[in-house]
């Protein structure tokens, strides 16, 4: 099951963040580690993807050039230091959260009250 874009709207911004930790990457590219690192599950849309990088570029977590590769024109985008160190924090953020989930959703059902 793919998951819808609404699902990760409040991930998306930490999911691009580490999309980019291993270096420099243009719009495409950071769309398809998106997909390939989750195994097809986040397979979105352009449309979501690019206004969020742009967002993320308009809020110093990343920046943004340009250059020429095959007569075509591309952005790319990389980690500025404090992309990197929000990015650390939401991992730790992230981790924290899932753990909590985790071990209520493994818990025994409460029993039931009469």
């Amino acid at each position: 099951m793919k998951a819808e874009a609404q699902a990760l709207k409040g991930h998306l911004d930490v999911l691009l963040l580490a999309a980019l930790e291993p270096g420099p990457r243009h719009g495409y590219a950071v769309k398809e580690a998106l997909r390939e690192g989750s195994g097809g599950r986040f397979d979105l849309p352009t449309g979501t993807v690019y206004p969020a990088l742009h967002r993320l570029e308009a809020a110093g977590l990343i920046n943004g050039t340009w250059s020429h590769t095959d007569g075509r024109r591309r952005r790319t985008y990389e980690l500025t230091e404090a992309g990197k160190r929000k990015l650390a924090g939401d991992r730790v953020n992230w981790h924290e959260f899932a753990a909590a989930v985790t071990t209520l959703l493994d818990r025994q059902p409460w029993p039931a009250t009469s």
